[in-house]
């Protein structure tokens, strides 16, 4: 049996093309996701729904008074020259128009601000989701089509929200108004009009069924043309190093002109609908104009029923096109919802404490003990062995046991592969383990709030990631509450405040964007006066000094040694040079450790870890 869980995937991966079962279960989502956004604003759309009845009440008497005025008003201006049935109707209508005017006014008026207030819910929650979203998720799911979900796709609901959906209520309710209206004015015309009924079910069922597809379509190629976009001008430095320019234009022109198809399919079906609606009330305004002809001449019907009826019958074909343009924008906005509710329905695979054991403060005490982890493969055939409950995810940690002290600092060595990174990046808990526990201070990480663990374990990576900002905003990164005296103070801790002061402005310069201001030394030394400042019990530095050249690194260990005296530390580094400030070296193959002692003492043995020190010091020479 199928569950919903088993469709979960589908919008996630934007597949273009996708089963009956699963376009109801997207449908089904997008729906859910649309009434949490309308649940607040319930008795106001309530109110708009009473505004919206009046103000057709008073669009529809415009029809009515002309046939009161050509039956009544005008044969008693020729008869006896009387004008007031003609002023009385006259004034009616002004008054229809007015009443129409002012409640359609506020009626879009506060429609308009529902709508920007649902959108402004809607970005905030994919913000606040996104971000909260563990890194398994952002290695799969490209940023490109995360800026997809909160720009074309938001903006898909935008043009739902501020053009359609008045047009939408406007053009139900006339249509069901004026139907009972046409049937009461004149039951034979009103029923030659409803023979149109079965072509509109038939044209709007064929419609349905195809724009759901195309619309779904246009919203993945689109999502496709903004990942290439913003990937080929993420990585410019290498595309223009490695002269990829004509074969990203390449790329970028296959998937433009995809999305150009998709379309062009939607806008051709969207010319089938329209037009035919169209035709079907030519045709029936036709037939109601002959037929009523030939009953005024024979005296069964009054001319100015017939113009009445005339004019309704052209307000109630006209809305129907203002509901296919409203189901034009529907689709899109469908198809935009599904995608935006698949990512909110994205479940983190490091979840929140439900019930998290305080820390105020953390000593960095910390154990692994029977970890096991691999990392979950995102492919349709490792889904289909999850469903067959089969777990053949590739092992990177089989069965860890280890203990960090409080205060020492260990220095992961080993290969490419051996698992130094996972076992930072579990100690951070960035992942949770398949099996065992990952604990600090005694204290499972799956107990512990985001906001303790974030506040004891600080991880500095190799990419130094730095924001477009002032050198002293990215060091007060992780303590916004820093005074500008502790900024500093981290800085020549730590030996960035020689380059910072030589800088333009000093702590004030504009690093840009992602530091592209500072060399790539530099950024290291910002991204550790930033972790330092924050004041960690545990700090994981994940190849964090290969950035650096010889005298900054020498500067770097000279600072880690002072700052590192009273603090749990795990480094990971290719540069042996930087595993002599370790307490502790631990030597990594296959996921095992195979060595475990003091730097000295492995180099004084004929192990693995002095192998590697040999080679890397025959590299030097």
């Amino acid at each position: 049996m199928t569950t919903q869980g088993d469709w979960r995937g589908i919008a996630t991966e934007d597949v273009d093309d996708v089963s009956s079962q699963a376009g109801i279960f997207l449908r089904a989502r997008s729906r859910r996701l649309l009434g949490e956004l309308i649940s607040p604003h319930r008795r106001q759309v309530r109110w708009l729904l009473l505004v919206i009845i009046v103000q057709n009440l008073a669009w529809l008497a415009g029809p009515w008074l002309v046939g009161l005025g050509i039956d009544n008003a005008l044969p008693a201006l020729m008869d006896d020259a009387s004008v007031g049935p003609l002023i009385w109707i006259g004034s009616a209508m002004l008054v229809a128009a007015g009443l129409d005017a002012i409640l359609r006014y506020a009626f879009l008026r506060r429609t308009g601000q529902i709508g920007q207030e649902m959108l402004l819910t809607l970005r905030r929650k994919v913000f606040s989701h996104v971000q909260r979203l563990p890194l398994a998720f952002h290695e799969h799911y490209t940023s490109g089509r995360v800026i997809s979900r909160l720009t074309s796709d938001v903006d898909a609901l935008n043009e739902l929200l501020d053009e359609g959906l008045d047009g939408l209520l406007t053009a139900l309710f006339s249509i069901m108004t004026i139907g009972i209206v046409l049937i009461v004015l004149d039951p034979p015309l009103g029923l030659v009009t409803m023979l149109a009924f079965p072509l509109l079910i038939l044209l709007g069922r064929w419609f349905q069924t195809n724009s759901a597809r195309a619309y779904r379509r246009t919203r993945e190629t689109v999502a496709m043309v903004i990942v290439q976009f913003v990937e080929s001008l993420g990585g410019i430095r290498a595309v223009q190093a490695f002269r990829r320019e004509p074969r990203d234009t390449e790329i970028f022109r296959t998937l433009n002109e995809d999305n150009r198809k998709a379309q062009d399919r939607a806008f051709w079906l969207m010319s089938i609908f329209v037009p035919g609606v169209q035709l079907i009330g030519n045709l029936v305004t036709v037939g109601v104009l002959m037929y009523g002809a030939i009953r005024v001449m024979d005296g069964d019907m009054k001319l100015g029923v017939l113009a009445a009826f005339l004019l309704y019958v052209r307000r109630f074909f006209d809305p129907m096109s203002d509901v296919a343009m409203f189901y034009n924008s529907y689709q899109s906005a469908v198809a935009a919802l599904e995608k935006l509710s698949g990512v909110l329905e994205e479940e983190s695979s490091v979840p929140p404490a439900r019930n998290p054991q305080p820390m105020r403060q953390a000593h960095g005490d910390v154990r692994f003990e029977g970890v096991e982890f691999g990392y979950a493969e995102r492919t349709d055939a490792s889904r289909e062995r999850t469903l067959a409950g089969v777990n053949s995810d590739p092992i990177v940690l089989p069965d860890l046991d280890l203990h960090i002290p409080p205060g020492q600092t260990v220095a992961l060595v080993g290969a490419t592969g051996a698992g130094k990174s996972t076992l930072a990046r579990l100690a951070g808990r960035f992942y949770d383990p398949r099996a065992g526990i990952v604990s600090l201070d005694g204290v499972d990480l799956r107990r512990l709030s985001d906001e303790d663990l974030r506040r004891a374990v600080v991880m500095v990576t190799q990419e130094s990631f730095l924001f477009s900002g002032s050198v002293a905003d990215n060091i007060g990164f992780g303590r916004p509450e820093a005074s500008r005296s502790e900024i500093e103070h981290a800085a020549r801790v730590i030996g960035a405040d020689e380059f910072i002061q030589k800088l333009p402005e000093g702590y004030d310069t504009d690093v840009r964007k992602r530091g592209g201001r500072l060399s790539a030394g530099q950024r290291q030394l910002v991204s550790f006066a930033r972790a330092f400042l924050a004041d960690p019990a545990v700090l994981i530095l994940d190849e964090a000094t290969s950035s650096l050249d010889i005298p900054s690194e020498r500067l770097v260990q000279r600072a880690l040694r002072t700052i590192l005296a009273d603090r749990t530390a795990i480094i990971i580094a290719h540069r042996l040079s930087t595993v002599e400030i370790a307490d502790r070296v631990l030597v990594m193959e296959s996921g095992r450790l195979i060595e475990d002692g003091s730097p000295y003492d492995l180099l004084a043995g004929s192990g693995r870890f002095a192998d590697l020190h040999t080679a890397w010091r025959d590299s030097l020479a």
